[in-house]
């Protein structure tokens, strides 16, 4: 983890198998370094500095079809990460959209059911280098 000088606030996601919920993760392009071995608290990152923590759910916390969290990951790579994620795409299109809220974005069901959303400002998304 890069040291800096702003405030951020990183999710720490409960889930029921930190090595498939971490695979899943991996394939978004978050990984944890080498080196980092803290059992089962894993903290990956993107190339860009998202961060997010997986640690192992309290016994019977997460119910299969009820999991009552989400993540929103903001990133410029929306179309990117759409292709390589295609097929968990939940909405119909399997194609990021422009959502009347502002956002370019597309929904996955990640492990143990968790609502995972990403997207970037509709705004903002040409403005982008291609």
């Amino acid at each position: 983890m890069s040291q800096t000088a702003f405030s951020r606030v990183v999710a720490i996601i409960p889930c029921t198998d930190v090595n498939a919920a971490e695979r899943w993760w991996n394939v978004l392009g978050f990984a944890r370094p080498p080196e980092q071995d803290h059992g089962d608290y894993r903290m990956l990152s993107d190339a860009e500095g998202a961060e997010i923590h997986l640690q192992p759910a309290v016994e019977g916390w997460l119910s299969p079809g009820r999991n009552p969290f989400g993540v929103y990951v903001y990133t410029p790579r929306v179309d990117e990460l759409a292709l390589t994620a295609r097929n968990a795409i939940i909405e119909p299109g399997k194609t990021p959209e422009h959502k009347p809220w502002g956002m370019y974005e597309f929904a996955l069901n990640g492990p143990d059911d968790l609502l995972v959303r990403i997207g970037w400002p509709s705004g903002l998304i040409h403005a982008e280098p291609a």
